[in-house]
């Protein structure tokens, strides 16, 4: 008997031995595991209705086959919203915060909303390259021009392309324009990690039509120097050309019969095809996650182009057409493939998201906004984590979206038109009236809508009367 008891428990002390070792090796698996990969395509003023999948494509006079299969192939959001102005919206985006908070000051009032963020941010590339990714951005920045705020201050190992605003490849073309007041005309730029970015060519039209066939290729080069490396890669690529001026790349030009802007699209699908095929024969389509989306809807008006499809209004406005723009994710395997789902997103969730993919912790230090809809994405759960948004244009807050509801206290439909500002504020139902046309007429017998709308507006004010800011500059 004494015999057995012993054998009996040496069996069973060897078996909690081999549980350890198995569970020991399982953690140092799960340690050594590469993350994937991420590529983050943002476009430049390019509206809800532009890509197939969303009523665009052939009907702009271009399909959009290539972005059209990441929705094929994942998730397609139709209540994505954005900031209503290029700067803010890529603040949400890249911090994680509701974009006023990196313009609130302690000392002063809030910061200039082209301003951009300040050196405190904790950005996604920053949050990337501290679990281990080699981080890099092709293309425009328009977040910190001065020193100390570069992309590769902020987080990126390298950067190519812009560190501003379109629009300035009209200066050294213009007749009108005066150098003799000292300012400088914008250069394409390149920086790597400690040291300080070099001015290339001068920004004008003739590069203005090259550049975002350049972003694609220096993209592609970025992923094919470190596919076969211990480090994942965050490619970030924010391209350009959808926003004026509308200078389509010389072999583009004329090439689907439809004008410049149908040009620039066919030509983006394109090159977006060629970052896909890049992924596909580098063999790291499973092990990367692709991300389709806009910094802010369209242009609208005479003479501008753009298509926000259904939604009322263009980018500078409280309208749908501002602030809801496409959303496509894909990650094979992880992420379901032909989801389409119109709960609420905002682009500063992007990185609270990724992060709960990543199993990556956020900043504690600060208020961070963005929501975790990694369960959503993935398909275990088909509600997002948000159901609503405060709307502002620069720093003034001109509405607030509860589920399908809308609160809005100043009507802004087109630049350079009258603001609408009645007594009381316009409430839409947006599926009842998705063009937002009819101020109060699917309120009359839903006040009770009042509640949610003002309790989500009250909750924001609270937290960003209680931020002391950022504590540096």
């Amino acid at each position: 008997m004494v015999l057995i008891f012993e054998k009996n428990k040496f069996i069973f002390v060897a078996a909690l031995i081999l549980i350890a070792l198995l569970s020991v090796n399982n953690q140092a698996l799960a340690l050594t595991e590469k993350r994937p990969n991420i590529v983050l395509i943002l476009m430049d003023n390019f509206g809800y209705g532009e890509v197939g999948v969303y009523g665009g494509g052939a009907i702009r006079g271009a399909p959009t086959i290539n972005i059209d299969s990441l929705a094929h192939e994942g998730f397609q959001l139709t209540n994505y919203n954005v900031e209503a102005e290029c700067t803010p919206s890529r603040a949400s985006l890249m911090t994680g915060r509701q974009s006023i908070r990196t313009r609130l000051r302690v000392d002063g009032p809030p910061r200039n909303p082209w301003y951009g963020i300040t050196k405190w941010e904790h950005t996604l590339a920053e949050l990337l390259s501290d679990a281990g990714y080699a981080t890099g951005l092709f293309g425009k920045w328009h977040l910190g021009d001065t020193e100390g705020r570069f992309p590769t201050d902020q987080g990126f190992d390298e950067w190519w392309g812009l560190p501003r605003s379109s629009d300035r490849a009209f200066w050294p073309d213009s007749s009108s324009f005066q150098s003799d007041i000292g300012i400088k005309l914008m250069h394409v730029m390149s920086a790597k990690r400690g040291e300080s970015p070099k001015e290339l060519e001068v920004y004008g039209r003739e590069k203005r039509a090259t550049i975002d066939r350049e972003i694609t290729d220096h993209a592609i080069d970025f992923m094919q120097r470190k596919a076969s490396t211990e480090k994942p890669f965050f490619a970030y690529i924010p391209y350009t050309q959808t926003h004026t001026p509308h200078d389509p790349h010389p072999e583009a030009r004329g090439k689907t019969g439809n004008g410049d802007f149908a040009d620039i699209l066919a030509q983006t699908d394109q090159y977006i095809g060629d970052l896909l095929d890049t992924i596909e024969s580098l063999g790291i389509k499973d092990d990367t996650i692709v991300i389709f989306t806009s910094d802010n809807g369209g242009y609208g008006g005479v003479g501008r182009e753009g298509f926000n499809g259904p939604w009322r209004g263009s980018l500078f406005t409280s309208y749908e057409g501002s602030h809801r723009v496409p959303f496509l994710i894909r990650w094979p395997n992880k992420i379901p493939a032909r989801q389409i789902s119109n709960e609420i997103v905002h682009a500063m969730d992007v990185y609270g998201t990724l992060a709960a993919m990543l199993d990556l912790k956020i900043p504690s230090d600060r208020i961070m906004d963005s929501a975790d809809h990694s369960e959503f994405f993935m398909g275990r759960s088909e509600k997002s984590a948000r159901e609503s948004i405060v709307y502002y244009i620069s720093n003034e807050i001109v509405g607030v979206k509860w589920r399908n509801w809308k609160m809005l206290f100043k009507e802004l439909e087109r630049i350079g038109e009258p603001v609408i500002s009645g007594i009381d504020p316009a409430i839409y139902n947006l599926y009842k009236d998705p063009q937002e046309q009819e101020r109060l007429r699917h309120y009359i017998q839903d006040t009770w809508v009042e509640i949610p709308l003002y309790g989500a507006l009250e909750e924001h004010q609270e937290s960003i009367a209680n931020d002391p800011g950022a504590p540096g500059p």
